[in-house]
């Protein structure tokens, strides 16, 4: 497996996406700020509505309500991304960043094959003539583990299974060898066997051609088995960030805590109850004015309902892309007994 570059190859700065509504403006995403380096694989992780997929998607401009605010910075490879056309954002998405959808009945175009799908992207980006695309899609579908390749050429997605569906998106994605792929919850709703092979095919992808990967998930442990890096989310917040061994050994922020609380033993005594997080996300139209986490966390204290928590490096100084910080107000200190403390609690 290649080392990941230090070089960013896709910087992330203060990115914020609001919506206008009937209750006001709604920011989904707040400030959020991340780095990618090739051959890189960061884990963005949260419960639904946390603004994952809203993040990504607006990387590429896929979100083009006229309704939706999108401010900050996207630079890849050195070039602003936001405020690009349609025209030169089409030349970047599929060639260069590729996006896995999560529901790939919905990403598939329901009354073309799914071959000529792939076709079609390869004809937009590449200089190749229609047999070779054909020839180029169908070698990408037995890449991806389809049985009987030719023949899954020529179905339409609904003759697909839930688990070639996805393969087949993956394919349209990989066909042009993109520098970075996105994700977007690719596991969902597949068996483990289809589960294990997904992730295997992203593997494959960083070690064949040095490509990044942004991966969207809620599944705590296809983070540990893939990602190299973590970002966890809430409420449209940036909440805790490190290097994957960091935030599954030493996880700073309560939420991680509850997060990592879910993923039932492999050894030692059988809890009688896995843990779980009280209450529900906040409304984004209606966050609490200090920590959003803060009605929900069993360590919260006064100041976490007034003061809203900023992220923190464990070393004083200004904060590193990839260094291991959390936005809590607890103390260091405080951080191990507090989570044994709520960890007990839980399991009462």
């Amino acid at each position: 497996m290649p080392e990941p570059s230090l070089e960013p190859l896709l910087s992330v700065r203060d990115l914020r996406v609001s919506f206008r509504s009937a209750q006001g403006r709604v920011r989904a995403v707040d400030g959020v700020s991340f780095e990618l380096s090739a051959g890189e694989i960061l884990g963005v992780v949260g419960e639904s509505g946390s603004g994952k997929s809203v993040t990504l998607m607006s990387l590429l401009g896929l979100i083009d309500n006229p309704n939706v605010e999108i401010e900050g910075s996207v630079r890849f490879r050195g070039r602003e991304l936001i405020g690009l056309s349609a025209g030169e954002l089409q030349s970047v998405r599929g060639r260069e960043i590729a996006y896995v959808f999560q529901d790939p009945m919905t990403a598939l175009t329901p009354v073309w094959r799914v071959g000529w799908q792939i076709v079609e992207q390869l004809r937009a980006h590449t200089d190749l003539s229609q047999a070779a695309a054909r020839a180029r899609a169908i070698e990408l579908l037995a890449a991806v583990g389809m049985p009987s390749p030719a023949q899954q050429f020529e179905r339409y997605p609904h003759e697909l299974s839930g688990g070639m569906r996805q393969r087949a998106v993956i394919a349209m994605a990989l066909s042009c060898n993109p520098a970075v792929l996105i994700a977007d919850e690719p596991t969902t709703a597949l068996d483990v066997t289809v589960q294990a092979q997904i992730l295997g095919l992203i593997h494959r992808l960083r070690e064949q051609f040095g490509s990044a990967v942004l991966l969207v998930t809620h599944d705590m442990g296809v983070v540990a088995e893939t990602a190299d890096r973590v970002m966890v989310m809430y409420a449209g917040r940036v909440v805790e960030q490190g290097s994957a061994a960091e935030l599954f050994d030493t996880p700073w922020h309560p939420y991680t805590w509850g997060l990592l609380g879910s993923i039932p033993p492999l050894d030692g005594p059988r809890p009688r109850r896995l843990p779980a997080i009280a209450g529900l996300p906040p409304a984004l139209s209606a966050l609490p004015p200090g920590c959003a986490f803060a009605p929900r966390c069993a360590a919260a204290h006064a100041a976490c309902t007034q003061q809203r928590p900023l992220l923190q490096a464990g070393a004083p100084g200004p904060l590193a892309p990839r260094a291991h910080a959390a936005a809590c107000l607890l103390p260091a200190d405080e951080r191990a007994p507090a989570r044994e403390r709520c960890t007990s609690s839980l399991d009462a």
